[in-house]
């Protein structure tokens, strides 16, 4: 037996506790912090470890529930409330699922930062970049529909007082200024303002438009259908659509590992990971439902429109510091790899250099650039997470987990039959996590090309309003 598979024999008796607690520190029995950590704590420079569990708690839910609460309610008129209801819950049970696989392996392999360093293993040193570089896509792409909502929030509260180009520009700018805050430990206050801003403003639209007579984007006199239904049977490339932003509203798990880099105890990462899979599971499902029952078909995106002018304003002017700090803390993830991968093993890491300052803020600054140009390339929010959640985080919440699961217990394979079972269901994790990226892609992309055909998308840098105003 080789090395690794007698490391991976010693652990498999864990791999089955997923709702048990696992002992699975990154420091070592005699108590002292694992050398292969990538932030020491030391007496000198910056102190990185500074994260409780709790405060890992917020970090993740501001990660998840974000602008996604303004598609998925759209995703549900696509595929019906039982429909959608079931993509929500199973979507979420998976991506928590995958979330804690992705934690444990770091735990276990504690010079890991990012998820491109754990595929290191897998892939070696190309597939390591490789992957970096996909992250770094996906993070743009999050940001440049960051770049949209906040655009929609200032068009939304000043009744379009300015080109749009310029609501997008101050958006970006506002979201690099967060996401250049240099520690998770000194986001995490501002990180609990912006998760409860934006959950007030959710809740205060969910009760607004349960309360109107019908919603603010159907005809204004006679009848009308309201067009819910329990079942939809929706086209492939429409179904495609709507699952994929479905999924990507739990599929953040991959910008939780830097969190964990942070924390004081790695250990606890677990319950931060699952309490927020339970809460953002129900916030989704019970938010949406809700929306959809009252709307219908008539629904904006994104949503916020659907909830008549006054409501729209209120709530897009209590969201928006969730929005910015939300999109920030992804910048900050993105530019954090950045920042490690270039200062890894040098003193500028935790020494308040020229050379550290640099290297951070020109990350964050090329990264909201980036943003904004493919915010004003396309600029329709469930296109942008739609796009993302396919090409990107279908393999990061899927494909890479149940690969690194597969990848530290071999020994499965020639196991127990109920071994050979749980592997070859993480087999079918991957099988699944590959039709969503190849099937989403081509949904999102199709209908990107349909809304240039219609005109639905006009123009590049279109300085039209984007915020669905109901005159």
């Amino acid at each position: 037996m080789d090395t690794h598979d007698k490391d991976a024999t010693e652990i498999q008796s864990d791999a089955l506790s997923f709702p048990v607690s696992q002992k699975v520190s990154s420091d070592k029995d005699d108590g002292k912090p694992d050398s292969r950590e990538i932030f020491k704590d030391s007496a000198d420079g910056v102190k990185f470890r500074t994260v409780s569990w709790q405060r890992a708690t917020i970090i993740f839910l501001k990660i998840q529930f974000a602008m996604s609460i303004l598609s998925v309610p759209g995703a549900l008129a696509t595929l019906g409330a039982v429909g959608g209801a079931l993509s929500i819950v199973g979507w979420e049970v998976l991506n928590t699922y995958t979330a804690v696989i992705l934690g444990d392996f770091r735990n276990r392999h504690p010079e890991c930062h990012t998820l491109a360093d754990m595929c290191g293993f897998l892939w070696g040193k190309i597939g390591r970049e490789l992957v970096m570089m996909q992250i770094l896509v996906a993070q743009v792409l999050i940001t440049a529909a960051g770049i949209v909502s906040c655009s929609t929030a200032f068009n939304a509260l000043s009744e379009h007082g300015a080109c749009t180009v310029v609501f997008s520009f101050v958006s970006a700018v506002l979201i690099t200024g967060f996401s250049s805050v240099r520690t998770f430990s000194r986001l995490g206050w501002l990180t609990w303002i912006g998760f409860f801003t934006f959950f007030i403003a959710v809740f205060i639209f969910v009760v607004a438009v349960t309360q109107q007579d019908r919603p603010a984007a159907a005809p204004p006199t006679g009848d009308f259908d309201l067009g819910w239904t329990a079942i939809a049977y929706p086209t492939f490339v429409a179904g495609m659509t709507a699952s994929a932003n479905i999924f990507i509203s739990g599929s953040g798990s991959s910008m939780y590992l830097p969190v964990i880099s942070e924390m004081k105890k790695p250990s606890d990462y677990r319950k931060a990971a699952i309490v927020t899979g339970i809460l953002v599971g129900a916030m989704y499902l019970s938010f949406s439902l809700v929306i959809y029952r009252w709307c219908g078909v008539w629904l904006t995106t994104p949503a916020f429109g659907s909830a008549g002018p006054l409501f729209k304003k209120i709530s897009y002017g209590i969201a928006l510091p969730g929005l910015v700090i939300g999109v920030g803390i992804y910048q900050h993830v993105a530019a954090k790899l950045i920042f490690v991968r270039l200062l890894r093993e040098s003193r500028h890491l935790q020494e308040n250099t020229v050379t550290h300052w640099s290297i951070w803020l020109g990350s964050n600054l090329i990264l909201g650039v980036l943003g904004f140009i493919i915010a004003e390339a396309v600029p329709i929010l469930n296109y942008l997470l739609g796009l993302a959640g396919s090409l990107c985080f279908a393999p990061f919440s899927l494909v890479f987990p149940a690969l690194l699961w597969m990848y530290d217990f071999k020994p499965y394979r020639r196991g127990s039959m109920t071994q050979k079972l749980v592997y070859t269901a993480h087999g079918l994790i991957v099988l699944i996590g590959l039709f969503m990226v190849v099937g989403g892609t081509y949904g999102v992309a199709v209908s990107i090309k349909e809304a240039y055909a219609s005109g639905l998308i006009d123009k590049v840098f279109n300085c039209a309003d984007n915020s669905g105003t109901i005159s």
